[in-house]
This record gives C-alpha cells, sequence and structure tokens, in this order.
C-alpha cells in the first residue's frame, strides 16, 4: 500500500504520526498574543523565518546593526563606541510597528522583501530580505564548459542579458589572450547599447506605473518591443540570447540590419521627448520625485554604490568612459550626473542615458567595419556552418568545441563592464580545463540595494514603493 492511501492509524503504527496531523492545537485567544521568548506576540512568529536577515526588534538588535538599519553608512573613527540609546531616543518598541513588504508585491519588481520598522506612516528602519530567486548560476558555472557559459549567466540580469553575456566574454578572453577582429567589438557594443536602450525603457514604463502614470507603462512598452524585435531577428531569441560568447558572437549582424537600427534611433529619440512631456513637468511626478530617497555622493561611495545611484550624486563614474573597454573610446557620447541623489535625478538620468545611446549607436551603424565576426582561432571557434557538411575534420572539430570546449590556461582574472545598474563584474579562476574553477559575478542590483535603508529612512511608506523602483533592481541578478 503506498503511503497516499495509507490511513492514519497504520501511518502511527508504521512511522509516527501521519504528516498532515495536527500535533498542537492552533493558538487562539489569548494564547495569540501571548508574548513567546523573544517578546513577540506566539502567534504572529512567521514560520518561515529568514533568521538573521529579518528586521528584529530594536531591543534584540545589535548596535551596529541597528546603526545600518537606520541608514548608517558612514565609519565612526577608531576607539568611538555608538551607544543603542543614542539612535532614535525618542522611539520605543511599543510606539513603532514591523511589517513586510513583499516578497509578492508588484512593486519591489520581483521577489525582493522588504521589512519596514514604522511610526505611523514614517519609515524609520528598512531591511531588505533576499534569497526567494536563488539559482546558484556561480556554482553552475563550474559545471559547465566556457562554451556553455553564456546561457548560465545570460539570465541573471534577464532585462540586460547582453551584458551578462559580454562580461564573461570579455573574462574568459583577457584569459585567453585572444585578440578580437574590430567587427566583433562593434558588434557587442551595438548590441549591448541597444540593450541598455531596452532597459532603461522598461524602467521608464514600471517607474512611471508605481509614481501612477499607466500611460508610461503602454509608451515604454511599445518602444522596447522595437528592440526586441531586433534582437529576436539578430539572435533567434527576446531575452536570453546566448549571442555574445567567448571569441565574438553566434553570428554576423542580419542583411539590412543598419535599415532596422536606424528606424529604432529615429522613433525612440523623438519618444524620449514625449516622455520628459508627460512626465518631467507633472506635478503629482514632481511631487513624488524631489527630494524623495536623498542621498549624498559620500553616502553612495561608501555603499559602493555605482550606476544611475551614484552618477545622480554628481559623481561622473561611469566605466565606458572611466575604464574604456570594446571600442568606447572611439566614439563620441557624454557621462550624465545629477546633483541632489533624489528620485528625480535617477529619473532625469535614465531618461538622458537612452539619447546618449542612440547617440552611440548612431556612431556605431557609420563606423562599423567589415571582416569576421568572431576570432579566427581553431581552438576556441568552431568551424562554418556551411563547412560541417563538406568536411570530416570540420565535423569533428564542431563536435570537440561544443562537447568538450576548449581549454583556458590557469590564472584568475577580474573585468567590470557598465551595465543599465552600474558595475557588472566578473571573477573567474581558470585551472586550465575547460570548465572555470570559480567563478563570481559582482551584480550591480545586488550592491546597490545597500541604499535602500539610507535612501528610505524618514520618507513615507508610499515613497518607499518610488524609492525601490529607482534603485532598480533585477532579482535575478541579486540571488543569481
Amino acid at each position: 500500500m503506498s503511503d497516499v492511501t495509507k490511513s492514519p492509524s497504520e501511518w502511527a503504527g508504521a512511522q509516527g504520526p501521519h504528516p498532515d496531523t495536527v500535533l498542537d492545537p492552533p493558538l487562539s485567544g489569548d494564547s495569540f498574543l501571548a508574548p513567546g521568548p523573544d517578546g513577540e506576540a506566539q502567534g504572529l512568529v512567521a514560520e518561515t523565518s529568514e533568521g538573521p536577515q529579518e528586521l528584529a526588534r530594536r531591543a534584540l538588535t545589535d548596535p551596529g546593526e541597528l546603526r545600518r538599519e537606520v541608514g548608517a553608512v558612514l565609519r565612526l573613527p577608531e576607539g568611538v563606541a555608538i551607544d543603542p540609546a543614542d539612535i532614535d531616543v525618542e522611539q520605543s518598541d511599543d510606539e513603532t510597528m514591523i511589517i513586510n513588504m513583499g516578497p509578492q508585491h508588484p512593486s519591489t519588481h520581483g521577489v525582493l522583501r522588504l521589512m519596514l520598522e514604522l511610526d505611523g506612516e514614517t519609515v524609520l528602519r528598512t531591511k531588505p530580505v533576499i534569497g526567494y530567486l536563488h539559482t546558484g548560476m556561480e556554482k553552475t558555472a563550474e559545471e559547465l564548459t566556457y562554451v556553455q557559459g553564456s546561457t548560465n549567466v545570460t539570465r541573471m540580469d534577464y532585462l540586460a542579458p547582453l551584458h551578462n553575456e559580454l562580461v564573461l566574454s570579455l573574462a574568459v578572453e583577457a584569459l585567453l589572450g585572444v585578440e578580437m577582429p574590430p567587427r566583433s567589438d562593434w558588434i557587442r557594443m551595438l548590441m549591448v547599447e541597444l540593450n541598455r536602450v531596452s532597459s532603461h525603457l522598461m524602467w521608464m514604463a514600471t517607474n512611471g506605473m508605481d509614481i501612477g502614470s499607466t500611460s508610461m507603462m503602454i509608451y515604454g512598452f511599445r518602444e522596447r518591443e522595437m528592440i526586441l524585435a531586433f534582437f529576436e531577428k539578430t539572435t533567434g531569441l527576446r531575452m536570453n540570447h546566448n549571442f555574445i560568447r567567448p571569441g565574438g558572437s553566434a553570428a554576423d549582424l542580419p542583411d539590412g540590419w543598419e535599415d532596422d537600427v536606424t528606424i529604432i534611433c529615429d522613433t525612440v529619440l523623438p519618444r524620449t521627448d514625449e516622455y520628459d512631456e508627460l512626465l518631467t513637468g507633472q506635478p503629482v511626478f514632481r511631487q513624488r520625485s524631489e527630494g524623495i530617497g536623498r542621498i549624498s555622493a559620500e553616502e553612495a561611495l561608501a555603499l559602493s554604490l555605482t550606476g544611475p545611484i551614484l552618477r545622480s550624486t554628481g559623481v561622473p563614474w561611469d566605466l565606458r568612459r572611466s575604464m574604456p573597454y570594446l571600442r568606447y573610446d572611439e566614439v563620441d557620447f557624454d557621462v550624465i550626473v545629477g546633483t541632489y541623489g533624489d528620485n528625480f535625478d535617477r529619473y532625469s538620468i535614465r531618461l538622458n542615458e537612452i539619447r546618449e545611446s542612440i547617440r552611440i549607436i548612431r556612431q556605431i551603424v557609420e563606423k562599423m567595419p567589415a571582416g569576421d565576426y568572431r576570432v579566427q582561432d581553431k581552438k576556441v571557434t568552431p568551424p562554418p556552418r556551411g563547412r560541417i557538411d563538406e568536411s570530416m575534420e570540420a565535423l569533428i572539430h564542431h563536435f570537440k568545441v561544443f562537447t568538450e570546449g576548449f581549454k583556458v590556461p590557469e590564472g584568475e582574472v577580474y573585468v567590470a563592464v557598465e551595465s543599465p545598474r552600474g558595475e557588472l563584474g566578473c571573477y573567474l579562476v581558470a585551472d586550465g580545463t575547460p570548465k572555470a574553477y570559480r567563478m563570481h559575478i559582482r551584480g550591480p542590483s545586488f550592491v546597490n540595494l545597500q541604499g535602500l535603508p539610507l535612501m528610505m529612512r524618514g520618507g513615507l511608506l508610499a515613497d518607499a514603493v518610488a524609492v525601490c523602483s529607482t534603485v532598480d533592481p533585477v532579482m535575478g541578478e541579486v540571488d543569481r
């Protein structure tokens, strides 16, 4: 007899109580609100506790942790101790309430859970709780060949998959020591800049919805669809492309790509002026953006924040300009910076970065050279598709590359690129085999979430949605 069909008495005789048997009576009445060992009401203690990640009552929180939760990020001088009583001395646990926002909340942009301590509608402490989407991509990379690696990392930041593929490919190529053909670099630049535009359009759409503009949601998706259609034509897929690979790209650009890209630029650029008119001068949008979620340059640097969040504080740090890779030193563009580090600055930066990316894309169309789209090194690159039907050696070569992979010399390297969310880095350790010994990704979304406690402190609960939106976290990259 199967376990499913056993009666409760048979279960009890065989292996203890049935899994569906309630062992303890449910908490009710006075016992529901009776304090447990930690002072919390017994009936309110979650069965799915995330342990130290969760926000605890002030009386049970370590002073250093309490400082971080209220947004203190700058280092104290040596020898100076902090007294918990110095932090929000007027507030006690009896006057505040801890609530959850997420992980199923639509405005947290995925499975992000925020624990908020509120005094009325004012946010006092914030703690992001992550890990609900954990897929173990860095560990998976140890069991995949370098040829297969792009299929793994492309799914991290699923709004900017080409940047994920690019940073892994650059790291592998740095260890291989291969010199890339010029056309390969320009194709990669074209694809990642289009990807930056599509990612920022998605952000414009969702941020508009978060702040109350349903029109922006429609417009943002409308323009993004043009770019995804071009991606599908070029790579075969709308997302998770596996197009940028170590040694070049999976294929050359399709016939007529110049016309397709020009139409995208000619369409999206004037539409940014429409977004500007729709949102920038709108009184409700300004009130929910200006002065909300402020952060200083000193605080952003202390937290290692990058991307539009850091640039909104006035720091002109963009890896395309500060540490050029590919051919970014051969194109002309401006690094957009803000002044106040608030929601409005972060919105303005992303809107103008769409314009700057279109400016870069137009230059790429003019400067695209002829030549190979991947390195002609037989150890790295499979043979052309047409030769497989003609040559047994080409067939064997193709089979070996895609089954065994290629060997990468021993060494370690860190490579970083500027993704739409900030510095996306790949630390790679090779041991001379076709598989990585270790891989670690520096995800900008993961690091940027550190800024939430600081940006939300003292704001209203309604502003928490807007602040979280302007951080632009992608949980696939946070949890990896």
